[in-house]
Formats: C-alpha cells, sequence, structure tokens
C-alpha cells in the first residue's frame, strides 16, 4: 500500500502565509501525496508549483459553514476550477439537512458536481460531528445520488473530526464506488491505517510528513 497517495496534505487557517502554503508544496512534491488541499485564494499560486508533478490541487467550497447559497457555491467551483483545482471539497448545507429539507441538501451538492462535471473530482464535507448517524447516513444517501465522488468526514473546523467509526459507517452507506474521506484529528501512521481499514480512500491530514515519517506531529487539521 502507498500511504503517501492516500494523503491530501493540508492546510487551511486563516492565518496561513505564502511561505506555510510553500512549505506543503513542497513537502507533497518531496513524499508525491494525493493533493495539497488549500484555500482557494492560493490555488493558482500552487497549480504553477505543482505543473510538473502528480500532486493535484484541491480545494474547500462552502468552507467552514457550509451555508452559502447553491449558487454561491457553484461559482466558487467554477472559480476554483478555472484557477487550476484538480479536486473541490464542498461543506454540504448543514442546518438544511438537520431541518430535514433534503431536496435543498440535494440541490445544493448537485450545483457544485454539475459546476465540477468532467473538470474536477468532487467530495462532500459532512461535518460528522454535528449529525446523529442517521443524519450521517442520510447526508451520505444524498452525496452519492447527487453524483459526488466522495463523502467526507470534518472540515476540522467544527466539534471533532474523523473516527473510525464514522468511517466505518460512511463506507457501509455509499457503498465500493464512491470515495470516503477522512480528515480532522489525524496525526500518526496508526491513526491513518485504522482510517484505511475501516474504509477510508483519502486522508485530509496537516501531518503528512509525521505519517510519513512515523514521528509525531503537533495538533493540527
Amino acid at each position: 500500500m502507498e500511504l503517501n497517495k492516500y494523503i491530501d496534505h493540508t492546510v487551511l487557517k486563516a492565518d496561513t502565509t505564502q511561505d506555510g502554503v510553500q512549505k506543503i508544496i513542497d513537502e507533497a512534491k518531496k513524499y508525491d501525496f494525493a493533493s495539497v488541499c488549500i484555500n482557494p485564494t492560493w490555488v493558482a499560486f500552487a497549480k504553477e508549483q505543482l505543473k510538473d508533478t502528480n500532486v493535484k490541487v484541491c480545494t474547500v467550497i462552502g468552507f467552514p459553514l457550509g451555508a452559502n447559497t447553491a449558487e454561491v457555491k457553484a461559482y466558487e467551483t467554477t472559480d476554483a476550477i478555472n484557477n487550476g483545482a484538480d479536486e473541490v471539497d464542498m461543506v454540504l448545507n448543514i442546518g438544511a439537512l438537520k431541518s430535514q429539507h433534503y431536496n435543498a441538501v440535494s440541490k445544493d451538492i448537485q450545483a457544485v458536481v454539475q459546476a465540477a462535471s468532467g473538470k474536477a473530482l468532487t467530495k462532500v464535507i459532512i461535518e460528522t460531528s454535528l449529525l446523529t448517524d442517521e443524519e450521517k447516513v442520510k447526508a451520505c444517501e444524498i452525496a452519492v445520488a447527487a453524483g459526488a465522488d466522495f463523502v467526507k468526514t470534518s472540515t476540522g473546523f467544527s466539534t471533532g473530526g474523523a473516527t473510525v467509526e464514522d468511517i466505518a459507517l460512511m463506507r457501509k452507506t455509499v457503498g465500493e464506488n464512491v470515495g470516503v474521506k477522512a480528515s480532522g484529528g489525524i496525526y500518526t501512521k496508526e491513526d491513518a491505517q485504522a482510517m484505511i481499514d475501516a474504509g477510508a480512500t483519502r486522508i485530509g491530514t496537516s501531518a503528512g510528513v509525521a505519517i510519513m515519517t512515523n514521528t509525531k506531529a503537533n495538533g493540527g487539521y
């Protein structure tokens, strides 16, 4: 198993400088990670830096609350792709889901999927720490029906991150043909392996280097 190709090497904090983004990019090049996951303002910069590599550029949409309108998320997606994004991680409308406004949640996801169609891979962040198990299942079912490529646990900005139990539940719900991304609180090789064993096909983390070198990471995404 090539653990490096599971990792979306991530930096999403508000105070991240260009030097901080450059560090993530350089590390992603060194370890040949699946992608760098960065805020939209850095997409064009990262695309230029990574143009001669296999590392993808991933960015976030409707982040971190998911409360933007579907139209805004679709525009964000188009803009990100025009700037060079290969993958987009969107936050679903969590309040709408908890209000059981399932059509609104579906249309929200569909807007991003359609904007990305044929151009970028789509991941739907369901923010598991805010949902009941029943809501997690419903969110995954809606995301799959809307055509998303992945479901993802967390933004890393809420009350909790990925758990093995949530990954197993998400994998059971979406089946084998949709990706599952574990993100939030994954800092060690053991953490990453546990998520993969539970069904994760991608790992979102700021600790990619620590995972690859089997060393201790500081807290982060």
